[in-house]
């Protein structure tokens, strides 16, 4: 298929395993910041095991750096190395315990809250802008005042620390979650069934960890510096040993007045460095994460070149798409999902009726389209169909049946949160509007199918959903090495693709596709509508088809709802809709479409020459184009 063999020449194949897949590229600046930083790691957490007491006091007061004393000593002759590395772990204590605590704190606020929403989200964002507000370090001053000097050591710094430094990053995170609990792949998979809890670490943490990452590395710094300047004032931990304490007492020792540079500018220099090392790390984070900002991997020079993809031949006088078979001359399908008396309101200040008292059915292993211009309610309404909707959009009245292959009826607006997210998947799925953006961009293609399995399957092992997962991505026509693939690394076909593979994992008798060939090109368009019926034939479920394209709809389905303004004015089948429309509307449509070599109206996709209008339809003699569907 043009599409996959044009992502072939794209970058070529992963030469590496998965878990190397993973690991970023390699830059200097990540290079130079892991080796600033893991070196004072080591020297805090190992130094102190290699130096002498810090606090043995000697007679030798001011000396300058020797052998006996690297570093040389304080005013009363403490050894300034020992006390250097001492300082360093407690300040990286402080700065690792405030960074934990104080990204925990914005997590749960801003994408607990804002995933949510409602009450919750409204509770948290009013604590969190209240915190905002108060001065950090006027307040930072004021609670460690209250503690008593004896109780004043690291840890007690660091809760104070992380209490009043999380807000900001929490209304970041909280911004971003209600951006991302909107997208396509969060709806996907409550449509699958995932509990809240999978859908906020499983689908909404991934795109959040660069933010994450960025704030705990941001809370360290800050940290760290914030307890130098309280240590400098005197509030700082005066019990335990840090970088801010020794600069504190190098103050009060006159060091810089004694020019005993010795004593002052080694901590300062550490601070320094490490924040320049976190900093450095913090610029590569999205590099790091991003896997679509990750360089490629360099490709062997011996390595074959790849072919060029076949040139795709079109025959004249084919059609886009098989013309689907008049529902005329098809036995009579039995219902497997029945529409009654549907309405949904959006009940905002002056409510819409964005559905008003719709009725179709759905027959086994049919195409129903649904057509109509933006914003007439065909996402709403299929949206209803599967409980996706929120508030303040509402059923208000009418029913949804399920007609089991079992024989049991279930009506889908009774059903618990629980029986829902069973039903969902398993039974109906959804191919959602601008598939190609439905996936998650920083989990990989198997990570994605197999959430499904794992939600719906449990009993799976890790071999059988592999095995399913290949299965369903050979069904659709893309390579299983993909499975490794992150979507960026797929063509807008390959990732429809993928989306209509994950909804047959289950082997769901209904299918919805809202728009699923959106922003295709005509080639690859022709290729999902072909692989959509092929699928219909083999597999037997049924699919609403929802589209803006009625030439589409008469090339592919059974039966055709047209909808305008909230309404299905006509409901007939495929040919009938064409040959003999009953409502203007449905003539306006059809009429709207150009023809390269007939009049407007005639959508001539085949090459050739037709009329469509209302004056020839009234005329006895007036002949119907070969190539339209029957």
């Amino acid at each position: 298929m043009p599409e996959e063999a044009a992502q072939a020449t794209a970058g070529g194949r992963r030469g590496a395993s998965g878990l190397r897949a993973l690991l970023p590229s390699w830059s200097p600046r990540l290079g130079i910041g892991l080796v600033i930083v893991l070196g004072i790691a080591l020297f805090g957490i190992f130094g102190p095991m290699f130096v002498t007491d810090p606090n043995a006091i000697d007679n030798m007061g001011m000396t300058k750096p020797s052998g006996d004393h690297w570093l040389g000593t304080t005013q009363t002759g403490q050894d300034v190395f020992a006390q250097l590395a001492h300082g360093t772990r407690g300040s990286l204590q402080i700065g690792l315990l405030v960074g934990i605590l104080a990204t925990l704190l914005s997590a749960f606020f801003g994408i607990i809250g804002g995933y949510l929403g409602g009450y919750v989200d409204e509770g948290f964002s009013l604590f969190s802008n209240v915190m905002l507000v108060i001065p950090g370090l006027p307040l930072v001053i004021v609670i460690a005042g209250f503690v008593p000097v004896e109780d004043r050591g690291w840890w007690t710094i660091a809760i104070v620390l992380a209490v009043t430094g999380w807000a900001a990053s929490a209304r970041v995170l909280r911004a971003q979650t209600l951006s991302l609990r909107n997208r396509d792949y969060v709806a996907a998979a409550r449509v699958a069934g995932e509990r809240p809890w999978r859908i906020v670490s499983v689908e909404i943490l991934p795109n959040l960890l660069p933010l994450l990452a960025s704030q705990f590395v941001f809370a360290i710094i800050a940290a760290i510096l914030s307890e130098a300047g309280l240590s400098f004032l005197g509030l700082g931990a005066s019990g335990s040993h840090t970088l801010g304490t020794m600069l504190y007492y190098a103050q009060n020792g006159w060091a810089l007045q004694n020019e005993a540079w010795w004593w002052f500018v080694p901590p300062g220099l550490v601070i320094a460095l490490f924040g320049c090392g976190l900093s450095l790390i913090n610029f590569s984070i999205d590099e790091i994460i991003n896997p679509k900002l990750r360089m490629p991997k360099t490709q062997k020079a011996d390595k074959a070149p790849v072919a060029p993809p076949a040139p795709v031949e079109l025959k004249e006088g084919a059609a886009d798409v098989p013309p689907a078979t008049d529902t005329a001359s098809v036995t009579r399908r039995d219902a497997v999902l029945t529409v009654r008396g549907l309405n949904v309101v959006y009940q905002t200040d002056n409510p819409v009726h964005a559905v008003k008292d719709v009725t179709i059915s759905l027959g086994r292993g049919e195409i129903l389209g649904l057509a109509g211009e933006s914003g007439c309610g065909k996402t709403t309404l299929a949206y209803a169909i599967n409980r996706l909707h929120r508030p303040p959009a509402e059923v208000s009245s009418g029913t949804v049946t399920f007609h089991d292959k079992s024989g049991q009826d279930i009506d889908l607006l009774a059903l618990d949160r629980e029986d829902l997210r069973r039903f969902r998947w398993a039974k109906l799925s959804m191919v959602f509007q601008g598939a190609m953006n439905s996936l998650n961009p920083v989990i990989s293609i198997r990570e994605q199918l197999e959430d499904v399995l794992t939600t719906h399957k449990p009993e799976m092992n890790s071999a059988q959903r592999k095995a399913r997962c290949e299965e369903v991505l050979r069904l659709v026509g893309v390579d299983p090495k993909r499975l490794d693939s992150f979507p960026h690394e797929l063509s807008g076909g390959m990732r429809q693709r993928v989306m209509i593979a994950m909804a047959m994992l289950l082997d769901p008798q209904v299918m919805i596709m809202d728009e699923p060939t959106t922003a295709l090109d005509v080639v690859v368009q022709r290729g999902i509508l072909r692989e959509i019926i092929r699928l219909r034939d083999e597999l037997g479920f049924a699919v609403i088809f929802i589209t803006h394209d009625l030439p589409l709809l008469l090339e592919l389905s059974d039966r055709i709802a047209v909808m305008r303004a909230g309404e299905i004015i006509e409901y007939a089948p495929a040919g009938e809709i064409y040959e003999r429309p009953q409502h203007p509307y449905t003539r306006q449509l059809l009429d709207s479409f150009p023809s390269l070599t007939g009049e407007r109206g005639a959508f001539v996709r085949t090459g050739e020459s037709s009329a469509r209008s209302r004056g020839e339809q009234n005329e006895p003699n007036a002949q119907v184009d070969e190539g339209a569907p029957r």
